[in-house]
């Protein structure tokens, strides 16, 4: 089950409710990927905010986050 964003908005302080990047490493969280996205060159997300966006390599945001690779779609 997954959480609302009621549980956990405070968790990422200095981000929009549901614009959250998926640097979870600087906030003390796991970072999940799924294998299929490992291919990809270059992948985007909301930048903390609803109106912003970043787009950088997927190979620099394996370096920074280390992320944990798992089939999570099938």
């Amino acid at each position: 089950m997954l959480a609302s964003e009621a549980e956990f908005e405070g968790q990422f302080p200095g981000c929009e409710t549901g614009a959250m990047p998926p640097f979870g490493n600087l906030y003390g969280m796991n970072v999940f990927v799924d294998a299929l996205l490992t291919r990809d060159e270059h992948i985007a997300f909301n930048a903390g905010t609803h109106n912003e966006c970043i787009m950088m390599g997927f190979g620099d945001f394996s370096n920074v986050v280390n992320p944990i690779t798992a089939d999570l779609v099938e």
